[in-house]
């Protein structure tokens, strides 16, 4: 079975007029896309705070939130992405700095400065890269298609099943208790989620690193010291975009570095940000 094979028994991307956002705040625009299983309002005390001083777009990503209905892959999700969130920094996490790297390279105009946590510029290995469209469709089979007759609380009985398998990774042992975000997270529907995986999870990704040396904006690349995989890549790709591009690595915290310490985080966010002059 190949990817193409796997995405054509599902619908593929289909139109949506809008992303569902959220604008808090006043100055310059920042843009926050999040990760997998969230919601726009899943950002800690991090977003509150740039709140203070920023205009905060907090955007739900396609089969997220108030856009579970949007079926989007990597680039078209992009796009919207851009649409809704005008031109300013651009932020994403995990899944979301998928979304804002597509972005800034196909929308340069619009991603004026770019922040990405825990991110990659894709698998290069066909045979890994198909690895993990199988294991994402694994997982997306566990919510979706529900079996005929199942009632809305089966639905929700199977989302809390699979967040709670996803949450007992290893990868986000380090997120707070009071940060987990669990009601946002089951405000997702199954196919939504499902969605999701099938056409923006990380095996969908085409390899982006030779197109990184394209990005001219201030890059700045967040990592977690104890996230090694996410830290060799942050590094490679800052090393790869260039002079513009700064990897930070968090001291004491894993893949969710803006949730584990979202003081340090946000710290280096503003010193990144365009001053409110510019």
């Amino acid at each position: 079975m190949t990817p193409s094979d796997i995405h054509d028994t599902h619908p593929g991307p289909r139109p949506a007029v809008r992303l569902h956002a959220e604008t808090t705040g006043s100055g310059a625009r920042l843009v926050l896309a999040h990760g997998f299983t969230q919601t726009g309002r899943l950002w800690g005390p991090m977003a509150e705070d740039l709140a203070r001083d920023h205009q905060v777009v907090s955007v739900d990503l396609p089969g997220h939130g108030g856009s579970s209905d949007v079926r989007a892959d990597l680039p078209a999700g992009a796009r919207l992405l851009v649409e809704v969130g005008g031109s300013g920094t651009y932020l994403g996490y995990s899944m979301g700095a998928r979304f804002c790297l597509h972005a800034a390279l196909s929308f340069p105009d619009r991603v004026r400065s770019l922040i990405l946590i825990s991110g990659t510029a894709g698998i290069e290995d066909d045979g890994l890269r198909h690895d993990r469209v199988i294991a994402d469709e694994a997982l997306a089979s566990e919510l979706d298609p529900p079996l005929e007759g199942e009632r809305d609380h089966d639905d929700r009985e199977r989302i809390d099943a699979f967040l709670h398998r996803w949450l007992d990774r290893p990868l986000f042992a380090g997120i707070p208790e009071g940060e987990v975000g669990l009601a946002q997270r089951r405000a997702n529907t199954a196919a939504g989620l499902a969605s999701s995986l099938r056409l923006a999870g990380t095996g969908t990704q085409r390899p982006l690193w030779d197109q990184l040396p394209l990005l001219e904006m201030p890059v700045l690349v967040i990592s977690g010291v104890g996230d090694t995989k996410f830290t060799v890549l942050g590094e490679r790709m800052a090393s790869t975009i260039g002079e513009n591009a700064v990897h930070a690595v968090v001291p004491g915290v894993g893949h969710t570095a803006h949730l584990e310490d979202p003081d340090r985080v946000t710290e280096l966010v503003r010193a990144h940000l365009p001053a409110p002059s510019d």
